[in-house]
């Protein structure tokens, strides 16, 4: 008897660990479940608007390059305005001598903890609403691209955040930020964009090239000279020999300010 007991008390103890480990993997499924149904289908939803916002921005872009080269034809033939449609995610507007150079990101960000944005009463209230999908917009040189400059530089001039609800802020020294700076109570709009786009260019215009300093350009190399016709080897930039100080930030708060 005794040894029945014994062999029935170990017989139990597989059964009692496979009941647990099948318990513990329900609870995993559940969580992964869980996590799937809101936080992925929440990006899927981000993602999507991020693609409608864009979508809308390369016919503003569109709209914007016929309007504007119809009216400054008028004025003077030599000034090219058009605009171009690089792939989804990518779309270039050119005005005279810049490029607007517009990138949305395939991937949906959230933001540190510390942002300000988690002191809004919209962000604590559903931090699902804090994820964003993100369009950037850089200025270029047109020569940068004409030429093949390819060591030229260009400068971030905004990032558009867009949500899972269409809601938006702008992040940018132009004029634009203090309008944008927080998300939108509303959905955005195809004149709101409108509003960006215009704002951009302006700026755009306005960021003159600087002469670079004496100091910053007196040194050469052979292969730079050698590989000069070519316009691929020597830097140009709106404040090449300014960057990487206060000063730099500061020649471009300013040109923010125009």
């Amino acid at each position: 008897m005794a040894n029945q007991a014994h062999s029935a008390f170990y017989s139990q103890e597989p059964i009692k660990k496979t009941y647990i480990m099948d318990t513990q993997s329900e609870k995993q499924k559940e969580t992964i479940l869980s996590l799937l149904s809101k936080k992925s289908v929440m990006k899927q939803d981000v993602y999507s608007n991020t693609i409608s916002v864009f979508n809308q921005l390369k016919d503003i872009m569109k709209e914007r390059a016929e309007d504007l080269s119809d009216e400054i034809l008028k004025v003077d033939k030599r000034i090219n305005i058009f605009y171009k449609d690089i792939s989804l995610q990518s779309s270039q507007l050119k005005v005279a001598g810049d490029i607007l150079d517009f990138q949305m990101h395939s991937n949906v960000f959230d933001f540190d903890r510390s942002n300000p944005m988690y002191k809004m009463a919209y962000v604590r209230n559903n931090d699902l609403n804090s994820y964003c999908g993100i369009i950037s917009v850089y200025n270029f040189l047109a020569d940068s691209y004409k030429y093949n400059r390819l060591n030229d530089l260009g400068y971030l001039v905004a990032r558009i955040f867009i949500n899972r609800e269409n809601h938006f802020f702008v992040e940018t020294k132009t004029q634009i930020g203090y309008k944008y700076h927080n998300f939108s109570a509303a959905p955005i709009t195809k004149e709101v964009l409108t509003d960006i786009v215009n704002e951009l260019i302006i700026y755009s215009i306005k960021f003159d090239l600087y002469t670079p300093p004496y100091d910053s350009v007196r040194q050469v190399t052979v292969y730079e000279m050698q590989e000069k016709s070519s316009s691929a080897a020597l830097r140009t930039g709106k404040r090449l020999g300014y960057g990487g100080g206060q000063d730099a930030a500061r020649g471009f708060d300013d040109e923010a300010h125009l």
